[in-house]
Formats: C-alpha cells, structure tokens, sequence
C-alpha cells in the first residue's frame, strides 16, 4: 500500500491567472526493518486541473457534449481522465502533467514532487447557484501496473477579475540563471505573486472611490424618504452602508425592509422554459420600524464565501439591493392635547392603519476580494490523501 496525498501551498482560493502550486507526497507506510519484499511500485503519476459545469435539469438546457472521443475514454479505466465518475460537463482543462515514472518505494521510505501551473484566465468563477454550479479541481492519478487508475481531487476556489489578461509585466533587470529550468521557475512564481498584488490594487482603487449618491424615493402619494449611498462598487467582504432621510417626506413610512441580493439569469439560449425567471438569493437583511423617525443607517457585510458578479455565455449572476416599503396610505391626525393641562389624557395607537407597500431595486456591483483574505474563510480542505 502506498499513500498519497496532496497538499495546495497557499491555501484553496486563487485568481484566475495566478499559478497554483500543490506539493504530492508519496510514502509507502510499512515500517523501515520490514523486508525488501516490501516494496512498492508505481507506474506513473500526472496532474490536471478541470472545471466541472453542473446544471439544474428543470432550468438550463445543455446542448450534448460534442466531444465524444473524451466521453468514450472515460469508461477506459486505464486512460488518465480527470473528472471521471463526475455528473455535468467538463468545460476547461489544463495540459495534464507527469509527476513520475517507474517509482519505486521502499518501507518507510517517502518522495515529494511539486507540481505548478497557471490557472486559465478565460474560465468561469467558482459559483454554486440555484441553477448553475462551476466546480474546480485538481485531480491527480497514480496506477500501479496491471491496475485501474486510482483519483485523487483536490477542490479550489476561483475568482475571475477582468481586466488583468494581457497585462504588460516589466522583464527582471537581474542576469538570468544558468539552469532553464529554474529560470522559468522562477518567473513563474514572481508572475503570479506580481499578478495578485496587481489585483489587490486595481480592487483597492476600485472600491475606494466614493461619490454621494441620493435617490428621492417617492409613492403614488407623494415623497416618502431620500436614501444615502456612498459607492455602489465593494469587495467580496465589505459592508453595505446606507442612510434614509424620512423628515423631509410627504407620507409617512411605518417600516422598511432592505436585502442584499444576488439575481441568477440563465441566458435566454440555454433557458428551459421560454421568458424563463430569474432566482435570486438573499444573503443578508435589515429591517426597521421607522415611524417617527428622523433619519437612520444600515450596514450589510457582503459574504466572504459568495461568488462576484460574473457573466458567462450560459448564466449571469448580478447584485442588488432590494427595498420594501410600508407606508400609511391616510396620513392619521395627530392627538391633541387637551387645554387644561389639570385634565388627564390617554394617548394610544390605532388598532387598524390603512397601509400600501411598494418596493425598489438598486443594482451594485460586486467585485472579488484578495485570495489571501479568502482562503482565511474558505471551508475547502488545503490537502487531500489517497491510499492505492
């Protein structure tokens, strides 16, 4: 029996575009004064990253995979195929890679073998929707000889920032390695550490701007409250601040309640159902009493775990903040107070208010957040193990 197991360095979130890194460890478990019988043999080893589409039956309607010859080597046990035994669609692949040949390990004896590379920067975010699922993984596979391919799948987080394909990188002023090998190493590991501190950047200057943004909401029956915002671009784990103003209002508002949403489209040509509706997810709420009242705030923090908006050619995932209102459609007489103030007066509530209710969309974009940050919160086990 050999075990194998394999770790992600840096955690399981990344953007698009950097390069992830996995350390595979192979250790046959016998102890070392066991017989040189003992030992254990591998064929080979590789490594490939895929995507896997997976798509609510009721909702979004596929078209057939066009690659047959990819299906037809998936029932060969034989044939190395990342995402076999998987439901849905493989829609991105990397190059696989071969960690080892012919290896050979004696009882307590170990080996590790790196393995790196690039995550495409045309591919879709990690998203797990009501319609639509993209799932990525590592998987990588071992074979004994005579024997069936065993799998072992690491998942990861993707995050998808436009706007960072094609950017011209400076070349290093340092004189170059003599060893080629080290040399693409290298570059490969400063692209990707300059990759995610050029995305830390353009989000920080992204969201940082801040420009006042009021919105007069009004009724049927007249002005109801002006709203607050101060930016309507965040990050993955910000919060949502906004204020109400109510004293300037014609009609008075008895409550109000706020939503942070997201809003799932399938794109028409993939819809199941003609003028199909959208699904939307409510991730977090406010609601406030606010008769009588002045002026008041709320604040939403935008989940960790949740996906940046996105639009891809089979669904699009928007933001938004969502508004209910309930207003008094009579506005009441105020009490008043009786002349002499010896005399004893008993204020109460209406038992029964006439009320209307209307509600309002504000649409927000969402951008992602640093992969450092992510992978603090990410439910994704870093390391996964094998026993062949």
């Amino acid at each position: 029996m050999i075990e194998v197991s394999a770790s992600l360095l840096r955690g399981a979130a990344f953007l698009a575009g950097e390069a992830l890194e996995c350390l595979v460890t192979l250790r046959n478990p016998l102890p070392p004064d066991a017989t040189s019988a003992s030992s254990e043999i591998l064929a080979w080893a590789s490594a490939q990253i895929h995507c896997q589409l997976h798509t609510s039956e009721s909702r979004v309607a596929l078209p057939p995979s066009q690659d047959t010859s990819y299906d037809a080597q998936a029932e060969n046990e034989t044939v190395f195929v990342p995402n076999r035994g998987e439901r849905g669609q493989c829609i991105l692949s990397t190059p696989p890679k071969i960690l080892f040949c012919d290896l050979r390990l004696d009882p307590g004896e170990s080996k590790s073998y790196s393995y790196c590379e690039t995550l495409p920067v045309d591919g879709p975010p990690s998203f797990r929707g009501q319609a639509v699922k993209y799932v990525y993984k590592l998987t990588i596979g071992c074979q004994r000889v005579n024997s069936a391919i065993k799998l072992l799948r690491v998942p990861f987080r993707v995050m998808v920032l436009q706007g960072l394909r094609g950017y011209p990188f400076p070349q290093d002023e340092a004189v170059a390695p003599s060893n080629p090998f080290l040399e693409e190493e290298e570059g490969g590991a400063k692209r990707s550490s300059r990759l995610a501190d050029l995305a830390t950047e353009l989000l920080t200057v992204a969201t940082s701007r801040r420009s006042l943004h009021l919105f007069s909401i009004s009724s049927a029956q007249g002005r109801v409250a002006t709203f607050c915002i101060f930016k309507t671009v965040y990050k993955i784990g910000e919060d949502v601040v906004g204020t109400f103003s109510f004293s300037e209002g014609d009609t008075p508002c008895l409550q109000y309640l706020v939503s942070l949403q997201t809003e799932e489209r399938v794109q028409e040509a993939f819809q199941r159902h003609r003028a199909q509706a959208a699904s939307y997810s409510t991730h977090a709420r406010h609601q406030e009493s606010c008769l009588h009242t002045a002026r008041t705030s709320f604040s939403l923090p935008i989940p960790l775990s949740s996906a940046p908006g996105f639009s891809t050619s089979v669904v699009s995932l928007q933001w938004r903040l969502h508004f209910e209102f309930v207003i008094l459609r009579d506005v009441a007489e105020a009490p008043v107070a009786p002349k002499d103030q010896s005399e004893a007066a008993s204020w109460t509530g209406g038992e029964q208010m006439d009320v209307d209710t209307f509600s309002w969309d504000l649409p927000i974009k969402v951008l992602p957040t640093s992969p450092w940050l992510a992978t603090s919160v990410s439910q994704l086990p870093s390391c996964s193990s094998l026993s062949i």
